[in-house]
Parts: structure tokens; C-alpha cells; sequence
């Protein structure tokens, strides 16, 4: 048995349908003791603001970025997004035009959202992307091996994936909604994890279904194994048709009673969204307000 095989086969966190979902109930009830302004304010400080569209230009993506610039003039009072995320080929664009502290960079690459091409390919994207700018490069965990247990060509990618970005935060999107069964999103995280992922992301929300509570529940509960087994930290980001504030405090609630207050935090918390935003941003101002 490899040491791939064998961290899967160590990992006790339950995928049983029953407990999961009995669980993910628990938390949706729990979430609503959570409904402050001020919790609303923090998960709107925690998004990566994303374009991801066939149609994004240099010149959308500056106008995209300036809109992120200009929100620190319009609404000082609260904090700003927590990244500005765009395609790998406009990380220098978003550096150009980004003036404001506190806003990161990040990119989706590796031949997002399928994954499938080559590895120097892959690799050539993600290097690039750090070089044009980029501190965080999301990429799709490579579901062909995943699926035909040839863990060790995809762990293999993964660790390169990391070289090749460098210093910057690498985070390894599992496409929960094309792994289906809750085993499958288990054996996922434990594997990106073993390849130094320093974030976990549930979906691309391009091709399958996006993030969902019980997959949330999973990966949560595979970080703080892992934590528990390691002592290592590695964060949590919910990604793919998040829209409602509501939606989002369930998974704020996912990582306070999971992870506790230590994960509450744009090190090791993220939220990928785009109307979010807006969402979360009327609830706090109590109006319509469509900034992004």
C-alpha cells in the first residue's frame, strides 16, 4: 500500500449519507443565530471577485479591477474584498490597475475548469500567472486519474503544480458536483491536502454542479483531520453559485462550529462569487445595491 492508499485508508471522517446530512440540518438551523451586520461585513471581506467569462478583456478586467479600487472611496467604512480573481492570462492586468491594499491576485490555471491537458502545460500556466502578478492560482485536481485510482500521476501533478507557483497560495478545486458521492469528496481532500494544497476549493461552477452544504461539511471536516494528524492549516473555499447571503452564512457557520475562529480569517477562508457581493453588501446597507 502506498502513502496515498494509506491516508485514505486513515482518514475516520463519516460519509455516510444519514450522518451527513443529519449533520449539514444541524448547521443550516444553527446558521441563523449568525445573521449579524457584522458577520455579513466579514464574508463580504472574504470573497474572491470573480470574472471568469469567454468575453473578459484586458480592458473589462481594468474596469473590473477599478470597480475594486473604487470601492475603498465609496464605502470606506467597510472592508474591502479579500481577491480579485480573473483568468491567468490577466494577472498583469489586474496588478497594473490595482491600487488598494489588502487585495490579492488570484488566478484560475491549469487549463481550467477541465484540467485536461499537459502537465508542462499546466505547469507553464500556473508559472506565468505568478509571474504576471498572480498570489493565489486556483487550480482543477486532475479527475481523470482521480477516477482510474492512479493517485500517485495525481498527486505527482499536484506537488509540481505547487513548485511551480512558488510562495504563492496554491488552491486545488476537487469539482465536488463531478465527484458525486460523499466518499469520492473525502477521498479528494485528503489526497490535495497530501500534495501540500494550501487551500481546498469545492467547485469551478463552469461545468458541474457548484459548491454544496454537505460537501462543505466533508472538506471541513477533512481539514481538521488533518490539522489534528499534521498540525499543518489549510484553507477552506467555497466556490460555484453562491449568490444569497444566506447561502454564504451557512458556510460561514460550516468552518465556525467545524474549524472554530482560528479559520475565520482571508489566510484560510475565502468565498469564490461574483453577485455575492452585491448580496451581502444590500443585507448590511438594508436596500438593493448593485456595485459589482
Amino acid at each position: 500500500m502506498d502513502r496515498y492508499h494509506e491516508a485514505l485508508a486513515s482518514s475516520t471522517v463519516p460519509v455516510a449519507a444519514d450522518t451527513v446530512d443529519g449533520e449539514v440540518a444541524k448547521i443550516i438551523e444553527k446558521s441563523k443565530e449568525y445573521a449579524t451586520k457584522e458577520v455579513y461585513e466579514y464574508l463580504l471581506s472574504s470573497i474572491d471577485l470573480t470574472t471568469l467569462s469567454s468575453t473578459d478583456s484586458q480592458r473589462s478586467v481594468a474596469r473590473f479591477t477599478q470597480r475594486v479600487n473604487d470601492f475603498d472611496n465609496d464605502y470606506p467604512q467597510y472592508k474591502n474584498v479579500a481577491a480579485i480573481c480573473v483568468y491567468s492570462n490577466f494577472a498583469e492586468v489586474v496588478k497594473t490597475h490595482l491600487d488598494v491594499t489588502g487585495v490579492d491576485i488570484a488566478v484560475v490555471a491549469g487549463c481550467f475548469p477541465s484540467s485536461q491537458t499537459f502537465t508542462p502545460v499546466k505547469i507553464a500556466d500556473c508559472a506565468l500567472a505568478v509571474a504576471g502578478g498572480a498570489n493565489e492560482v486556483d487550480v482543477v485536481m486532475n479527475l481523470g486519474y482521480f477516477f482510474d485510482e492512479d493517485y500517485e500521476d495525481l498527486c505527482d501533478e499536484l506537488i509540481e503544480l505547487k513548485h511551480a507557483v512558488k510562495d504563492a497560495r496554491l488552491k486545488v478545486i476537487l469539482e465536488t458536483g463531478a465527484l458525486k458521492t460523499y466518499d469520492n469528496i473525502k477521498k479528494a481532500s485528503v489526497l490535495a491536502m497530501h500534495c501540500d494544497a494550501d487551500f481546498i476549493k469545492t467547485s469551478t461552477g463552469k461545468i458541474y454542479e457548484g459548491a454544496s452544504y454537505a460537501a462543505a461539511w466533508i472538506m471541513c471536516r477533512c481539514i481538521k483531520e488533518y490539522y489534528e494528524k499534521t498540525g499543518r492549516k489549510v484553507g477552506f473555499k467555497p466556490a460555484g453559485g453562491i449568490r444569497t447571503a444566506a447561502d454564504a452564512l451557512v458556510y460561514y457557520t460550516i468552518v465556525k462550529e467545524i474549524l472554530g475562529d482560528e479559520w475565520l480569517n482571508q489566510d484560510m477562508f475565502r468565498i469564490g462569487a461574483s453577485s455575492l457581493a452585491n448580496a451581502l453588501l444590500s443585507e448590511i446597507e438594508g436596500k438593493e445595491i448593485k456595485y459589482f
